[in-house]
């Protein structure tokens, strides 16, 4: 039966889900119940909280643009992997169009890099 093959997916799928779900749900009853001043405030990169933001409010958006550079270097490295998985089969042709790929996400973080995106002061 060509549907039994997908069993494994589909009970790895069920323990994922049933495993996210007991820790949220357990969560309040065995973590730790003791909130202070400190616990309780907002972290904001080793730098200690103020009333107010410094630029009136704003948060930096140097914050946002470096978890989106993040999320987009993990995506594009996800690509890596299929590739590692038919590099036999794609022969001379999969090994180019790789380095093109490889050649290409260097150049963009070569940019971000050169333009100041990953400093952090």
């Amino acid at each position: 039966m060509p549907l039994t093959q997908y069993l494994p997916i589909v009970g790895l799928f069920i323990l994922g889900a049933g495993f996210a779900v007991f820790s949220v749900a357990a969560a309040p009853f065995i973590g730790p119940r003791r909130y202070n001043r400190a616990k309780l405030d907002s972290y904001e990169c080793g730098i200690e909280p103020t009333p107010q933001s410094i630029g009136g409010n704003r948060f930096p958006v140097k914050y946002y643009l470096t978890g989106m550079l993040f999320i987009l270097f993990d995506i594009e490295i996800i690509f890596l992997y299929p590739w590692a998985v038919a590099n036999k089969a794609l022969g001379v042709f999969g090994l180019v169009e790789m380095f093109l790929f490889v050649l290409t996400v260097f150049i963009a973080y070569a940019y971000v890099w050169r333009r100041g995106g990953l400093d952090w002061h």
